[in-house]
């Protein structure tokens, strides 16, 4: 099989998905956004003191919208070399994937809320 069907080593593999993310976080306004959000979150998880299930949940809730967010840039940059004029498929493509980041950012910003508004709420009435 050609290396362009998925048998490369895996070294390689590796270093291009890294490659992937880094060309994300410098192109996308975005991504720089949500990692930023992501470092006070988890900032604020070693300040709260997490339990293990809490990590797990913020984590994974940050992932899922890291996760998101590369696919929606994937999707942009290839519905763009692919269809470079304006199209309504390729515009519906691009909302949906877009729909698909404000999901998962939903559903963090809840997970964040039912994990770190009662340690607030506790820590605000101590002071």
């Amino acid at each position: 099989m050609s290396e362009s069907s998925g048998q490369r080593p895996f070294p390689t593999g590796f270093l291009d998905a890294w490659r992937g993310v880094r060309a994300v976080f410098r192109s996308e306004r975005n991504f720089r956004i949500h990692t930023a959000i992501a470092v006070v979150v988890l900032m604020s998880g070693f300040l709260f003191r997490l339990s293990a299930l809490e990590w797990v949940s913020v984590i994974f809730a940050c992932g899922l919208v890291f996760a998101a967010e590369i696919m929606n840039t994937a999707v942009e940059y290839l519905a763009d070399a692919v269809h470079p004029e304006m199209d309504p498929g390729i515009r519906r493509a691009k909302d949906a994937a877009a729909g698909a980041v404000l999901m998962a950012s939903v559903a963090a910003a809840a997970v964040g809320a039912i994990v770190f508004l009662p340690k607030l709420w506790e820590w605000l009435s101590k002071s």
